[in-house]
């Protein structure tokens, strides 16, 4: 292969067609192919790449703690709740259409797994992800806002076609902690998509963040336009545990 195509291929961020041109040459040669027909070839295979590599650094950028797809979910052995409403949230139509997903139940129901395999399949078709627990970005805000760089975290934020906020219950918060919540959830209301995951029922938020007004004011943004699936039930966990060790 001529050092020319290297060079030039190099210069224009063609990475595939700098490592494998040869192959195709070879290859439209010993097949008689037009130069239109290698041309294609060729830059659909790159496009291919780019598409790829696109996808790989989406899923980097989501910061997921580990990855699980919705494929590897048993849906048998999911809680009713999430059964009922599996193939709506699979289709991500709740993206495009700005609306809040709340799965709410008991620990080891399968909250976590189905927000990342969400957030994941999300990545492959395109969408912009970010995946956070609540407690370490109530940390970050208050940060940002000692810093005053609480104006370009929210830009950045706006940026994420879908946000994953996970373990809301978990720990509690101070007051601060719970309006800089409350005013990015607000910013997101209507405008992007967002999952969370908890482990208390609606009516015991107020252990959360302490203020029945604000309590009222952030569950009323959060179930505005949005999906509450209910996943109380025997932990997803353990009924995959149990089964591992039945194969043993």
């Amino acid at each position: 292969m001529s050092e020319s195509i290297k060079v030039l291929s190099t210069q224009l961020r063609l990475p595939y067609l700098k490592e494998n041109a040869h192959l195709h040459l070879e290859q439209a040669r010993l097949e008689n192919k037009s130069y239109e027909d290698f041309l294609i070839e060729i830059l659909e295979y790159e496009i291919a790449l780019k598409n790829q590599n696109s996808v790989k650094n989406r899923i980097k950028r989501a910061k997921f703690p580990y990855h699980k797809t919705l494929d590897e979910l048993v849906i048998d052995e999911l809680p009713d709740g999430a059964k009922q409403q599996y193939q709506s949230l699979r289709s991500l139509d709740f993206i495009s259409s700005h609306q809040n997903i709340i799965l709410a139940g008991n620990p080891g129901t399968g909250k976590t797994h189905i927000s990342i395999g969400l957030g994941l399949k999300a990545c492959m078709a395109g969408y912009n992800v970010y995946f956070t627990h609540v407690p370490d970005l109530i940390i970050r805000l208050k940060e940002a806002q000692n810093e005053r760089t609480l104006g370009s975290l929210k830009k950045r934020f706006e940026k994420y076609e879908l946000i994953i906020l996970d373990e809301l219950g978990y720990i509690s918060f101070d007051k601060e902690g719970a309006e800089l919540l409350f005013n990015l959830i607000s910013s997101r209301t209507e405008c992007a998509a967002t999952i969370f995951t908890t482990n208390l029922s609606f009516d015991r938020w107020d252990e959360i963040f302490h203020d029945k007004v604000l309590t009222a004011a952030i569950v009323d943004r959060i179930t505005h336009h949005s999906y509450v699936i209910n996943m109380n039930g025997e932990s997803y966990r353990l009924k995959q545990s149990t089964s591992l060790k039945r194969t043993i």
